[in-house]
């Protein structure tokens, strides 16, 4: 299996369910988008990383589309 990671930007409201369900926004900024080859890819933020979360490859392509997560490699 093979992981590819790329450079990102968040300009826009790009949501998710935290663990207690709530609806969140991951916060604007700079992130990693990792693609493990399926379906999923993995958004992660934080000064450090220590943040992220797996979306479905249906709102990331939404997010881009939207111009609210701009890849940058």
């Amino acid at each position: 299996m093979e992981i590819t990671t790329r450079r990102a930007r968040i300009t826009g409201p790009v949501s998710y369910r935290s663990g207690s369900g709530r609806k969140q926004n991951i916060p604007i900024g700079p992130c990693l988008v990792e693609s493990l080859g399926g379906r999923l890819f993995d958004i992660v933020w934080g000064s450090r990383g220590q943040r992220s979360v797996a979306l479905p490859a249906e709102v990331v392509q939404a997010a881009q589309n939207d111009g609210h997560l701009v890849l940058l490699d």
